[in-house]
């Protein structure tokens, strides 16, 4: 069976709507495969600025993703979370579960090195996760939690819940996530990680790892970290300001504050790794069906431009929102 020549992919159109658009695939080369998506997810925290067309003018170029089109603010062509399954291609990869950091459409024609295979005890569902686990390993690379460290993680999205789920699992290291929605207690539980509300949140930690996307939470990371303790930021603002105390115990306790962000492997790995092993690892770390819980809402794609709206607002509780395609 020939495959389609078009695609129905979603366009950020103007700041805060979206459409579905169709357009043509290219002819497929011999070094390509042409993918037909199963699933896609959306990444909220660097998607809605996106959506809301608030990418700073100083980052367009950084923050373009792999297989983007057209240019920020708008229209523009954004997502990295696609999961699908080869229909054309190289007989290595034909039929083949594949993970693609690859923009919200349901047909595309990409080199055969960037569809990376899902393991085979990977559902296709969960490994739309894979870029959000890849940031929260890139994250944990960057705090470096020690044997029976105290480390908090402030802001239980997806990349925080994962950051911590991580960290648990390091022998010794205590873990406590942070959020102010009590109801992210329960996403906790499933993950097998203690939970406070910001009032209750542990002092004295050796290291606390901010994910919340709002600079309440960075104020209150610092405000957990001990003597010559470590605070790690992994929320982006965007064209956001943030103002922090930085005149008290910042100075006097000689705490440090560093930026984590995915786009770069930590210095002291790059002699050795690249970023198909780090995705490599991320899709099998996510074999847990514990994780699922992390998944918190779906719709059809034809449903997506009608969904985004809310699914992006500052009043959203959403975690992963998942598109099926038909």
């Amino acid at each position: 069976m020939s495959a389609p020549k078009t695609a129905m992919a979603f366009w950020v159109t103007h700041p805060g709507q979206g459409q579905l658009q169709q357009e043509p695939l290219p002819t497929l080369g011999e070094a390509e495969v042409h993918v037909r998506a199963l699933y896609s997810g959306v990444s909220r925290g660097t998607e809605s600025l996106v959506f809301h067309a608030r990418v700073p003018d100083s980052e367009t170029q950084r923050m373009r993703a792999p297989f983007q089109a057209g240019e920020f603010p708008t229209p523009v062509k954004y997502g990295y979370c696609s999961v699908g399954r080869v229909t054309h291609g190289p007989d290595a990869l034909v039929d083949k579960t594949v993970f693609c950091l690859h923009p919200h459409q349901d047909h595309y024609v990409v080199p055969a090195d960037m569809a990376v295979p899902v393991p085979d005890n990977v559902p296709a569902q969960r490994a739309v996760l894979t870029a959000n686990m890849e940031t929260a390993l890139n994250g944990v690379w960057d705090a470096n939690p020690m044997l029976g460290e105290r480390v908090c993680v402030v802001g239980a999205g997806v990349v925080g819940a994962l950051v911590a789920y991580l960290c648990a699992r390091i022998a010794g290291v205590e873990v406590t996530l942070v959020d102010i929605n009590p109801e992210r207690e329960t996403l906790a539980q499933a993950l097998d990680v203690p939970y406070a509300l910001p009032e209750q949140a542990p002092n004295d930690q050796d290291c606390v790892i901010h994910a919340s996307g709002h600079p309440d939470g960075l104020r209150l990371a610092m405000s957990l970290v001990g003597n010559e303790g470590r605070v790690i930021e992994m929320s982006w603002f965007g064209q956001g300001e943030v103002s922090l105390p930085l005149g008290g115990a910042f100075h006097s306790q000689r705490l440090t504050l560093r930026a984590s962000q995915v786009g770069q492997l930590p210095a002291k790995l790059q002699p050795r790794w690249n970023y198909r092993r780090r995705l490599n690892v991320a899709l099998r770390l996510l074999a847990d069906p514990a994780l699922e819980a992390l998944i918190s809402s779906e719709c059809d794609f034809a449903d997506f431009p009608e969904r985004a709206p809310a699914l992006f607002s500052p009043q959203s509780t959403a975690l992963c929102h998942r598109i099926r395609y038909p």
